[in-house]
């Protein structure tokens, strides 16, 4: 059974830091694509970051020079180092395949305000 859940999250205030971690079970890791999504209130869940099983990298334009995806694939975990958030940034962030195919974990709350 897969699980995926994700943390790091929190309030943090615009131009801040903030590192999400995605702990996964239940898969062999490196065999997949996965990445990181957001889900902002009203809209629809959107890929934010997504790394290959060779570690290719791609991101969405909103975030391009700002997060980073990596992956320890010993730990089983995918990471999203976000830099200079801005309050648009603010979303429930979650992990999965690329594209999706597991069921959705509890998500992390990240908000960004001052």
């Amino acid at each position: 059974q897969v699980q995926l859940v994700e943390s790091g999250g929190g309030l943090v205030q615009p131009g801040g830091s903030l590192r999400l971690s995605c702990a996964a079970s239940g898969i062999i890791f490196s065999y997949y694509t996965m990445g990181w999504y957001r889900q902002a209130p009203g809209k629809q869940r959107e890929l934010v970051a997504d790394i290959s099983s060779g570690g290719r990298t791609t991101y969405a334009d909103s975030v391009k020079g700002r997060f980073t995806i990596s992956t320890d694939n010993a730990k089983r975990t995918i990471y999203l180092q976000m830099n200079s958030l801005k309050p648009e940034d603010t979303a429930a962030y979650y992990c999965n395949a690329r594209p999706s195919r597991w069921g959705w974990g509890p998500g992390t709350q990240v908000t960004v305000s001052s």
